[in-house]
């Protein structure tokens, strides 16, 4: 390749001297002899193409390549250490609490033992700063080197050949796209936009993040959910809340003041609902302070305010108690919650079983607006809605769930996607997203699990053409 680019340059250059008569008629100016001869003039230009340069430009091409790689992988790990020192941290609480309660029943080898395990965890902390501050440095000197080797690109692209130089920088600008694409996942990770829909939706799902058992610490309440107010009190942000049991049934739900105490079990509140009030499905949200969630008789929608202890329930003519999810016995109704308000999904005998997404006016809990799908409800594990976009999410082996389809309330069009993600356990009853932290959280056989998104921000959010989906 680079002998290829040298012959370029040299004819180009050659070429640059014009028709100077390669081959020309002579004449003997001696005066002696009358025969002619012939003369070639070779003209060679007084400069050659920079080989070197253009070598040191491909070689640092690898390896910035081969960097950002490198730190993107480093995004995966502060990720997990990020839920392992939370993890540490929490437990050595649990343990200085049982420490501060029973001061006798530990002697000095317990708390030099105690100060050990506290220094280990403010070592990991300051070497995840470390690792953090040391990222922020990189994407740094990263760009700095990027800027100076597109210099030199732009100084060789005006004196040589361009056909070949705009080939390498439009390589050039693949890798600036990568760092951008690597300081943005760094930045949603650590400074997530909360609120913001400036994006053209999802494009990554995290590994599953996997706090604890559920807080009866049983394995057989595999059915129920967990999560944080989709729209808290300006007191409560960090409020978590949990509801299982061993069936599909709703009975009581738990409160906690933050998720030290939801992984301690301390709940601050707990509602124990009324008989006549009681739910089925593992499709419940909690949002504003109210618990939405299906109810059987009459077939419908409920809310329980926590504040003023409220009740209030809801029919929709049309929804049928014959289509649940294909994991999830009795979960007809599944409400979601997003950046832009509150919805349901449900499907219809009228629709054969394709799914409907309703917007919920929250003050009056009626129904504003309906959209028809074409997705088949029982054919799918679960779904949820984020900036107006429903997202719905199939099972693809026995490890693996994959969001696969999507239906955009403000443009009304539908398409496939792909975007598969690791479940921790077999299967799971409940799927949200919760606008407040941009998070998935799920409960799965028992156990709190959550993901983190990724977004694309990078492109400018376009129409998509819809497709036939059958």
């Amino acid at each position: 390749m680079i002998g290829s680019l040298y012959f370029l340059a040299l004819l180009s250059s050659t070429m640059a001297w014009g028709r100077a008569g390669l081959w020309s008629e002579g004449r003997n100016e001696t005066g002696g002899g009358g025969g002619g001869r012939c003369t070639c003039d070779a003209f060679l230009p007084t400069s050659t193409f920079p080989i070197k340069d253009l070598v040191e430009v491909e070689q640092t091409a690898v390896e910035i390549s081969h960097k950002l790689e490198l730190e993107m992988g480093k995004l995966e790990e502060y990720e997990t250490k990020l839920t392992k020192y939370a993890e540490k941290i929490i437990a050595l609480t649990v343990e200085i609490e049982k420490m501060e309660k029973n001061p006798d029943g530990y002697n000095d080898a317990n708390i030099e033992e105690m100060k050990v395990e506290i220094k280990q965890v403010e070592a990991l902390i300051k070497e995840l700063q470390l690792s953090i501050k040391g990222s922020t440095t990189f994407f740094e000197s990263l760009r700095v080197e990027i800027t100076a080797t597109v210099e030199t690109l732009n100084r060789l692209e005006k004196t040589y050949d361009k056909n070949v130089i705009l080939a390498t920088r439009r390589e050039y600008i693949k890798v600036q796209l990568q760092l951008e694409e690597c300081e943005r996942r760094h930045q949603e990770l650590f400074h997530p936009n909360i609120g913001s829909c400036a994006h053209t939706g999802i494009i990554r799902v995290s590994k599953p993040i996997v706090s604890q058992l559920n807080a009866h610490l049983t394995a057989g309440n595999i059915y129920g959910g967990w999560g944080k107010d989709s729209k808290p009190f300006p007191d409560r942000e960090s409020m978590y809340w949990y509801s299982g049991y061993s069936s599909t049934s709703i009975i009581d739900i738990r409160l906690y003041t933050n998720y030290k105490n939801l992984i301690l079990r301390n709940a601050f509140q707990h509602h124990n609902l009324h008989r006549s009030w009681y739910g089925t499905g593992n499709n419940f949200i909690v949002r504003d302070n109210t618990l939405y969630y299906q109810i059987n008789n009459p077939f419908g929608l409920a809310k329980l305010n926590f504040t003023t202890m409220e009740y209030e329930s809801r029919v929709i003519p049309k929804a049928s108690s014959r289509f649940s999810y294909t994991n999830s016995p009795h979960q007809n109704f599944d409400f979601a919650a997003d950046e832009s308000g509150l919805w349901v999904t449900y499907a219809t005998a009228e629709s054969s079983g394709r799914m409907v997404l309703a917007k919920i006016n929250e003050p009056s809990f009626g129904v504003e607006e309906e959209w028809q799908t074409s997705v088949y409800k029982p054919a799918v594990s679960n779904a949820f809605m984020v900036c107006g976009v429903l997202y719905v999410v199939r099972t693809v082996d026995i490890s693996n769930e994959e969001i696969f389809y999507k239906y955009d309330t403000k443009t009304k069009q539908e398409s496939y996607m792909s975007v598969p993600f690791e479940r921790f356990r077999d299967k799971y009853s409940n799927l949200d997203y919760n606008p407040t932290d941009q998070k998935l959280y799920m409960y799965n056989d028992g156990y709190y699990v959550n993901y983190h998104l990724w977004f694309n921000h990078t492109a400018t959010a376009t129409t998509e053409l819809p497709l036939l989906l059958v």
